[in-house]
Formats: structure tokens, C-alpha cells, sequence
């Protein structure tokens, strides 16, 4: 019949077109053997990312306790990751109290380990993950990026173009297949940003789902709920925190994250929908966690929590469902909500986070309310690990 497609064909034409379209975008916005930089940050920033008063930061450098950092022409001084690493280092030798100002793991602190997921796409799951992961590199911890998701929007976000940079190899699935494992310290990433490593995900990943069926009729060892947590016990000395970007189904891999967790972070959008949708997520986590905790799997947490996102304050739905979900769960919701805002999504444009753009890009009142309902939201996480560590 003239002018009839199979659908195979047309399918493979437009992922070409598309393929093609994603990599002239990542060629505009970086030159094609770059990647991305983090920018430098205010006297303002710095002083609240250290907990410090401006004031008490200038005084620093005016007693030449502080280093060199770059002075604009104007004479304000900008701070990178790598001056705030070394600020709280000095500011930490002369604190009265032990951890005031590098708040990491101490000696018998045991590894944090966050897993966000969700069962339905959209949650903003990827974009809470790369914000908290960001906003506690900031504030001195050493993280971990684990990016489980084989559509790898975490990894995107860093600078890799996955489909291209780990089509083959490199990824998570490496240090996790049943076959030759690799150690996971092979395919850790250094990243841009400074104190946050990453494990890439990938395509790949879909291979775990397909081969642990036959693995677990193999009794394969460790089993797939074990894998993650075994793999990362080889590197666990060099982080604070590792964070889990789960994909958005409850599978294999899904599970395995759970069960090498110590935080859980369920994002949800308030609306009936989704809560609808998160019910059926949390009677099936229950139903197969159920069966991996009867098979040896650890199920123990030190918080779970539901991370209200995309909230918009103003929409009178939301605002019920919010209230319905807090007499529900009382605690159990996070105090803060991530607002829904068009400076997170403007950012994502050009794969960055609020925590990379540069303020003056955008309305001044929309980037700020973004900025501060993100470090609400990860400051209540932040003091949840602290809490994990008996502080």
C-alpha cells in the first residue's frame, strides 16, 4: 500500500532525528570536547554557604586568614567550590566546637545513603536528586551520584551525553552485572562540581532487569538486591553520602537501591493523581520488599520521607492535597515543599541547576524563591543525615 511506514522504521527515524537534534543542542551550549564548569560564587553565597556573617568573611581576609580568590576589576571577590573547601577547612582548625563548620562523617559515622524514587515519571525525582547532591557538595560533605535510571537524566546533567560517552561501557551496570564485575571505583566519574563524584547510568542498565530472572534461578551471588550495597562498600571510606537516582519503576534495580539505603526521599506532585498513583507504588514496595526481606535483604532506614514537589502554593487542590498527605503521614511529609518554578525549568534548558545559573539571568524574585525553597528542602534533608550520625 503506497505510502505506508512500519512502525520500526518510523520509530528508528525519528530516534535518529531526535539523536541528532540532542547532540547540535549539547554542541550550542558546550564546545564539543568541553565540559561543564561551575561558576564562581558571591561573597554573599559563600558567606551563607559557610554559615558565616559577610562581615566575618571580609574580616577573614583583612586578617590574611582566608586565600586569594578572584577579585573583580570592582574589587568584589568571587569564591570557587575549591576556596569554600579551603575556607572551612581554616574556619574549622580555630572552631570551638568539633564539626561546626565540616559536618562529614566522623570516625563510626556510617555511610548515608539516599535513594529518590517514585513510581510514575514527572515527580521531579532526577531534579531533587542533582539539587540535594549539590547543595550538601556545597556545604563540604563528599557525595556520591549513583545514576540507576538507563534513561540517565542525572548523567545528562553533569556533561555526558550517555548514548555516546557509556554506550557500551562505563556505567553503573559494570560494577553490578553477574558477569565479571567490575570494581565500582572504575567507573566513578570525577565530575565538575566540586566534592560530587559519579557512577553513569545508561542503556545498559535495562541488561540488569533482563538477566537477574535467570541470575536468581542461578542463585547467583551476591544476589541482585545485594549488588549495589556490595559494590559500594569497596569505596564507602571516600563519601559522606551517596544518592541514588532510582528509575521511575519498581524493578530490580529499583529494589537493590532500597536495599542498600539509609534514607528513602518518595517525591510526589499534590495532586489526586499522583497520590492515586503513589498508593499502588507503596503496596507493591511493600508486597516485594516483603520477599527480599525474607530472603536476607536489610530493611532498615533511618528516615523515609515524602518530598512534596512541584508545589504551587497559590493552587487551592494542591493545597488540600498537601494537608490531606500531612494528616496521613504527619512527619513523614517533609516540612519544606519544592516549589514548582520557571527558574528550575529555564535552567534545565541548558542542563543546569539553580545552584549553577547565574542569578542576574533570570527575574530576580522568581530565581530567589526557587533558591530558597531549594535550600529549605535540602537543609531539612542536610539535618536528617545529621540526626542519622546522633548530632
Amino acid at each position: 500500500m503506497t505510502g505506508t511506514v512500519h512502525i520500526n522504521t518510523r520509530i528508528r527515524q525519528n530516534a535518529e532525528t531526535l539523536a541528532a537534534a540532542l547532540e547540535g543542542h549539547m554542541h550550542k551550549i558546550f564546545a564539543p570536547d568541553a565540559r561543564k564548569e561551575l561558576r564562581l560564587f558571591s561573597a554573599g553565597e559563600a558567606a551563607e554557604l559557610l554559615g558565616i556573617s559577610t562581615s566575618f568573611l571580609r574580616k577573614l581576609h583583612f586578617d590574611d586568614k582566608a586565600p586569594e580568590v578572584h577579585t573583580s576589576p570592582g574589587g568584589r571577590r568571587h569564591y570557587s567550590a575549591d576556596d569554600l573547601l579551603e575556607l572551612r577547612r581554616i574556619l574549622e582548625a580555630n572552631a570551638k566546637t568539633r564539626g561546626a563548620y565540616q559536618r562529614g562523617r566522623r570516625d563510626g559515622d556510617k555511610l548515608q545513603v539516599l535513594s529518590f524514587l517514585n513510581f510514575k515519571g514527572g515527580s521531579g525525582k532526577t531534579t531533587s536528586a542533582v539539587h540535594s547532591a549539590q547543595r550538601l557538595a556545597l556545604k563540604g560533605y563528599r557525595v556520591l551520584c549513583v545514576d540507576i535510571d538507563p534513561q540517565a537524566s542525572l548523567t545528562t546533567l553533569f556533561g555526558y551525553r550517555p548514548e555516546y560517552d557509556f554506550l557500551n561501557s562505563g556505567t553503573i551496570y559494570d560494577a553490578i552485572r553477574y558477569d565479571d564485575p567490575v570494581a565500582l571505583e572504575d567507573v566513578i566519574q570525577k565530575t565538575y562540581f566540586t566534592g560530587i563524584d559519579l557512577a553513569p547510568g545508561g542503556l545498559m542498565l535495562q541488561e540488569f532487569e533482563h538477566e537477574t530472572p535467570q541470575a536468581l534461578i542461578n542463585h547467583a551471588q551476591p544476589p541482585f538486591f545485594a549488588r549495589l550495597a556490595t559494590a559500594l562498600r569497596d569505596v564507602e571510606q571516600n563519601y559522606d553520602v551517596v544518592i541514588f537516582d532510582c528509575p521511575p519503576q519498581l524493578g530490580y534495580l529499583t529494589m537493590a537501591a532500597l536495599c542498600a539505603s539509609t534514607g528513602v526521599l518518595i517525591t510526589v506532585v499534590p495532586n489526586m493523581l499522583d497520590v492515586a498513583s503513589m498508593s499502588q507504588f507503596l503496596q507493591m514496595s511493600a508486597d516485594l520488599l516483603d520477599v527480599v526481606s525474607n530472603a536476607g535483604a536489610s530493611m532498615e532506614f533511618d528516615f523515609m520521607r515524602f518530598l512534596i514537589n512541584r508545589y504551587e502554593p497559590n493552587d487551592g487542590p494542591q493545597q488540600q492535597v498537601l494537608a490531606f498527605l500531612r494528616q496521613l503521614f504527619d512527619d513523614e511529609v517533609m516540612v519544606a515543599p519544592m516549589l514548582k518554578s520557571t527558574a528550575i525549568s529555564d535552567a534545565g534548558l541548558t542542563h543546569q541547576t539553580i545552584y549553577e545559573v547565574d542569578r542576574a539571568q533570570f527575574h530576580r524574585n522568581t530565581y530567589d524563591r526557587a533558591l530558597d525553597s531549594l535550600n529549605l528542602v535540602n537543609d531539612e534533608i542536610e539535618s536528617m543525615i545529621q540526626k542519622a550520625w546522633g548530632r
